[in-house]
Protein backbone atom coordinates (compact mmCIF):
# COMPACT_ATOMS: atom_id res chain seq x y z
CA UNK A 1 0.00 0.00 0.00
CA UNK A 2 2.75 2.46 0.97
CA UNK A 3 6.41 2.17 0.11
CA UNK A 4 9.49 4.14 1.17
CA UNK A 5 12.48 4.15 -1.14
CA UNK A 6 15.82 5.50 0.08
CA UNK A 7 18.61 6.73 -2.15
CA UNK A 8 21.86 8.62 -1.88
CA UNK A 9 24.01 6.20 0.08
CA UNK A 10 27.50 5.26 -0.95
CA UNK A 11 31.18 5.49 -0.14
CA UNK A 12 32.65 8.75 1.08
CA UNK A 13 35.90 9.79 2.73
CA UNK A 14 35.99 11.03 6.29
CA UNK A 15 35.10 14.69 6.43
CA UNK A 16 32.91 14.45 3.37
CA UNK A 17 29.18 14.87 2.87
CA UNK A 18 26.26 12.86 1.58
CA UNK A 19 22.59 13.62 1.13
CA UNK A 20 20.08 10.83 1.60
CA UNK A 21 16.57 10.97 0.20
CA UNK A 22 13.52 8.90 1.03
CA UNK A 23 10.38 9.10 -1.07
CA UNK A 24 7.04 7.72 0.02
CA UNK A 25 4.54 6.46 -2.53
CA UNK A 26 1.27 4.58 -2.60
CA UNK A 27 -2.14 5.17 -1.09
CA UNK A 28 -1.09 8.11 1.09
CA UNK A 29 -3.65 10.37 2.68
CA UNK A 30 -1.10 12.23 4.78
CA UNK A 31 2.20 11.73 6.53
CA UNK A 32 2.92 12.68 10.12
CA UNK A 33 6.45 12.28 11.40
CA UNK A 34 9.30 11.07 9.22
CA UNK A 35 12.74 10.05 10.31
CA UNK A 36 16.02 8.31 9.82
CA UNK A 37 17.62 5.57 11.88
CA UNK A 38 20.81 3.64 11.31
CA UNK A 39 22.27 0.29 12.19
CA UNK A 40 25.98 -0.40 12.19
CA UNK A 41 27.35 -3.96 12.09
CA UNK A 42 26.96 -5.63 15.45
CA UNK A 43 25.06 -2.69 16.93
CA UNK A 44 21.45 -1.89 17.66
CA UNK A 45 19.46 0.41 15.43
CA UNK A 46 19.58 3.99 16.68
CA UNK A 47 17.66 7.14 15.94
CA UNK A 48 19.51 9.59 13.74
CA UNK A 49 16.91 12.30 13.19
CA UNK A 50 13.18 12.85 13.05
CA UNK A 51 10.92 15.61 11.80
CA UNK A 52 7.26 16.22 12.55
CA UNK A 53 4.67 17.34 10.08
CA UNK A 54 5.01 20.82 11.49
CA UNK A 55 8.77 20.84 11.00
CA UNK A 56 10.02 20.24 14.53
CA UNK A 57 13.22 18.22 14.53
CA UNK A 58 15.00 15.86 16.87
CA UNK A 59 18.54 14.49 16.51
CA UNK A 60 20.60 11.74 18.05
CA UNK A 61 23.41 13.08 20.19
CA UNK A 62 26.11 11.67 17.94
CA UNK A 63 24.94 13.61 14.87
CA UNK A 64 23.86 16.93 16.34
CA UNK A 65 25.50 19.82 14.53
CA UNK A 66 26.56 17.63 11.59
CA UNK A 67 23.34 16.22 10.15
CA UNK A 68 20.22 18.08 9.06
CA UNK A 69 16.83 16.55 8.38
CA UNK A 70 14.26 18.22 6.15
CA UNK A 71 11.16 17.27 4.20
CA UNK A 72 9.19 18.23 1.15
CA UNK A 73 5.49 17.73 1.80
CA UNK A 74 4.55 18.06 -1.85
CA UNK A 75 6.92 15.25 -2.79
CA UNK A 76 6.30 13.10 0.32
CA UNK A 77 10.07 13.04 0.69
CA UNK A 78 12.42 13.35 3.63
CA UNK A 79 16.10 14.24 3.32
CA UNK A 80 19.14 13.79 5.50
CA UNK A 81 22.08 16.07 4.82
CA UNK A 82 25.15 14.55 6.41
CA UNK A 83 28.28 16.67 6.81
CA UNK A 84 31.62 16.06 8.49
CA UNK A 85 31.15 12.33 8.13
CA UNK A 86 33.31 10.04 10.24
CA UNK A 87 34.03 6.30 10.02
CA UNK A 88 31.69 5.70 12.97
CA UNK A 89 28.82 6.97 10.81
CA UNK A 90 29.19 3.86 8.66
CA UNK A 91 25.87 2.02 8.79
CA UNK A 92 22.75 1.08 6.92
CA UNK A 93 20.42 4.05 7.08
CA UNK A 94 16.69 3.46 7.19
CA UNK A 95 13.91 5.96 6.80
CA UNK A 96 10.50 5.59 8.37
CA UNK A 97 7.23 7.43 8.26
CA UNK A 98 3.95 7.51 10.14
CA UNK A 99 1.44 7.38 7.32
CA UNK A 100 -2.31 7.76 7.16
CA UNK A 101 -3.28 5.33 4.42
CA UNK A 102 -6.19 6.22 2.17
CA UNK A 103 -8.96 3.67 1.75
CA UNK A 104 -12.54 2.90 2.77
CA UNK A 105 -11.37 3.86 6.24
CA UNK A 106 -8.26 5.76 7.14
CA UNK A 107 -5.65 3.74 8.97
CA UNK A 108 -2.32 4.70 10.46
CA UNK A 109 0.80 2.70 9.64
CA UNK A 110 4.46 3.00 10.45
CA UNK A 111 6.35 2.21 7.29
CA UNK A 112 10.07 1.50 6.88
CA UNK A 113 12.32 1.65 3.87
CA UNK A 114 14.70 -1.08 2.81
CA UNK A 115 17.80 0.83 3.87
CA UNK A 116 20.73 2.41 2.11
CA UNK A 117 24.36 1.74 2.98
CA UNK A 118 26.67 4.58 3.93
CA UNK A 119 30.35 3.75 4.21
CA UNK A 120 32.83 6.33 5.48
CA UNK A 121 36.49 5.55 4.90
CA UNK A 122 39.24 6.92 7.12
Amino acid sequence: QVQLVESGGGLVQAGGSLRLSCAASGSIFSINAMGWSRQAPGKQRELVAAITRGGSTNYGDSVKGRFTISRDHAKNTVYLQMNSLAPEDTAVYYCNAEVWVAGPALKSLEVWGQGTLVTVSS
